[in-house]
């Protein structure tokens, strides 16, 4: 259904090159559970990936499911999560069950897939996260905003054992939006295969994700990162608790 969004080959460059992110914001995840009183119980992970996360998780003791748009990324996740359960879903549109908690990590609130992304799609995720959540239990993403002053444009390539990857990335500042174009070389035999994605965010303001998130019934805390891992300037994790009873 999702078949444009981290297709094969991107699925699994990302999982060989890409899953230091998650894996470093982890024990922080991990630490702000405890922090909130959430020792176990079942949390709902939007934008799971290929299952680092869920892994973690199901080790620590909690109950998972693992949402993601790309069938690529759940194939993966499935083999190293076998203790979570997953399924395909946007955050623009998935049912969310009654949980502990609900995680989204690495950007994904500010992606397009199935549809443009917008604020109004922001919303409505937050008004379901938040009738999903059991009282105490607490929401937690992060996101990109606009930067002061600064630009996400230009280019970077990474290179694995059997994988390249080049992306080029536009802003515009003025509709709070930036463009990743991305370019896969995975060697598939003896030869390398080429594909290319474009994926779509719109950069938040920190204000309106505040404002949303109140709106929606949650007491909101801002941080600049994961416990001990700090995020770069522009991106933030944000910390929502539904009220007790």
């Amino acid at each position: 259904m999702y078949a444009h969004a981290y297709s094969e080959d991107l699925a699994y460059v990302h999982d060989a090159g890409f899953t230091a992110f998650v894996r470093g914001a982890a024990p922080g995840i991990l630490r702000l559970f405890r922090q909130q009183g959430i020792r176990g119980g079942f949390v709902v992970e939007v934008g799971c990936g290929t299952g680092v996360l869920a892994a973690r998780l199901v080790e620590a003791g909690y109950r998972v499911l693992g949402i993601d748009v790309s069938p690529s990324m759940l194939r993966i996740a499935r083999v190293r999560a076998p203790g979570a359960a997953f399924r395909a879903g946007s955050f623009h549109s998935a049912r969310l069950p009654a949980c502990d908690a609900v995680l989204s990590v690495g950007e994904c609130v500010n992606y397009g897939f199935d549809a443009s992304p917008s604020v109004a799609r922001l919303k409505g995720f937050f008004r379901r996260a938040h009738r999903a959540l059991r009282p105490g239990g607490v929401l937690v993403f992060d996101f990109l905003e606009p930067l002061d002053g600064g630009s996400r444009a230009g280019g970077t390539h990474r290179v694995g054992k059997d994988w390249a990857v080049l992306v080029e990335r536009t802003e515009d500042r003025r509709r709070h939006t930036l463009v990743r174009r991305i370019t896969t070389f995975r060697c598939v035999g003896s030869r390398y295969r080429r594909t290319n994605e474009t994926h779509l965010l719109r950069l938040l303001p920190r204000r309106q994700v505040v404002t949303a998130l109140r709106q929606a019934g949650f007491s909101v805390r801002v941080r600049r990162g994961y416990g001990a891992m700090r995020l770069e300037p522009g991106h933030l994790v944000v910390v929502g608790r539904r009220a007790e009873g």
